[in-house]
């Protein structure tokens, strides 16, 4: 979470053990059609590392993240997309070009998103009333920045904003 801007993942082939877990920590992920996701740990008598264990329990729930972790088989990426592992499966030749779109867009965006991307991190592990705090918290940041300015202003102009990341 301490990551200041959003990370889009690419997963093009084999996401095996901890491969997984790092392929999970992107904010937006991607996979290729023929891309598939293991937790190979049981394979070699290990559990799991890179947390993978907290990544995939929140993700996907319990029973899944323990079928996963317990029987070790591998997951299609049209499969991870169905559970809400991934966000987007496309056909392999289309994958890079994807992810890069993906990755210009939230360079385009406003500086406001790498606060956006903590706040949601952490209401993984925190209640609500918490949670409130840290939203106001990342709110007054952003409305500090010049990116806000110009968000207001195109809105007013009824025109695109033209973000410069801060």
């Amino acid at each position: 979470a301490a990551l200041p801007v959003p990370l889009v993942t690419a997963v093009n082939g084999a996401a095996a053990g901890v491969g997984c877990a790092l392929a999970l920590l992107g904010d937006i992920i991607l996979a290729g059609e023929s891309a598939f996701f293991l937790q190979a740990f049981r394979r070699i008598g290990l559990a799991p590392d890179g947390g993978a264990s907290y990544l995939l329990a929140r993700m996907l729930g319990k029973a899944r993240a323990m079928e996963m972790a317990l029987l070790g088989e591998r997951l299609p990426a049209a499969t991870a997309l169905e559970w809400g592992m991934i966000n987007r499966c496309v056909p392999d030749a289309e994958l890079m070009p994807a992810a890069m779109a993906v990755a210009q867009t939230l360079a385009d965006g406003p500086a406001s998103l790498g606060l956006i991307r903590k706040v949601m991190w952490r209401a993984l592990d925190t209640g609500l009333s918490e949670q409130l705090d840290h939203e106001l918290e990342a709110r007054n940041l952003a409305g500090l920045t010049e990116d806000f300015a110009e968000g207001v202003e195109a809105f007013r102009a009824k025109r695109p904003p033209a973000f410069k990341g801060r």
